[in-house]
């Protein structure tokens, strides 16, 4: 039980990677606070799978007041927090040619929710892990991130580079507060954001590039992102981790 004593808290729990990265945790034993937005229903039945260990919070952070609302609900359920995982995320589509406005709105709610959340959120878990003996952040990124996306979803690739740099500024700034930051990586994971683009591009173009010819399961991110918890991973300070099948190596 590498993760005992730990209370951690998952944005965007009720989807595919969110749910493996609590069962994950949990099984380590940790505790893990249970974020959800609209589907209250998933997220408790999350709970009750995770036999006690977990704690359900709504939240809603496409509003910039969510972040706040999401931490105060945290605390109140877990006393003390002792990691972060910035999961939460949208992947939207709009084209170049798209009226200005419409554009404006897709960037807006994309870096709302994919970044400025995790922003806020971590201002906050800095701030009580440093009065509170340390704590970890784990940020979602993607390999979007990292070698540039689709013209289409230009937003959702920027937002992933801009958490990454997040990340990095955070580890580099807190790391002698005991306040530790990691990235994930991730390039096609098995999610309905997978499916969906499935559904429309086909199979074939998600799998363009992957030498290992698959996708990877949620379970996979979910017991990285356990073993990144583990207090003897300290060094991991910093580092982005690529989980992506070997379609992009730096």
């Amino acid at each position: 039980m590498k993760l005992s004593g730990q209370n951690i808290l998952v944005t965007g729990a009720t989807g595919a990677i969110g749910q493996a990265v609590c069962h994950a945790l949990v099984a380590d034993g940790a505790n893990v606070v249970v974020h959800c937005s609209r589907n209250r229903d998933t997220a408790e039945t999350l709970v009750k799978a995770l036999d006690g260990r977990g704690w359900c919070v709504s939240a809603d952070l496409s509003d910039p007041a969510g972040p706040q609302v999401l931490w105060d609900q945290a605390l109140a359920v877990a006393g003390r927090l002792t990691g972060l995982v910035n999961n939460a995320g949208i992947r939207s589509e709009v084209a170049v040619d798209a009226p200005m406005e419409e554009w404006q709105q897709v960037w807006a709610r994309e870096m709302q929710v994919n970044f400025l959340s995790a922003v806020d959120l971590s201002k906050l878990a800095i701030q009580h892990f440093r009065t509170h003996g340390g704590g970890r952040i784990v940020n979602m990124a993607s390999r979007a991130g990292q070698r540039g996306y689709s013209s289409s979803a230009m937003a959702y690739g920027a937002s992933k580079a801009a958490l990454i740099n997040l990340t990095k500024s955070i580890a580099q700034s807190h790391g002698h507060e005991g306040v530790t930051a990691v990235a994930l990586a991730p390039g096609w994971v098995r999610t309905e954001m997978a499916e969906a683009y499935i559904a429309e591009h086909g199979e074939a173009a998600a799998l363009v590039g992957i030498p290992i010819a698959r996708m990877a399961d949620p379970q996979e991110i979910g017991e990285i992102t356990a073993f990144v918890f583990r207090p003897s991973q300290a060094s991991l300070n910093g580092a982005v981790l690529d989980v992506n099948g070997g379609s992009y190596m730096r």
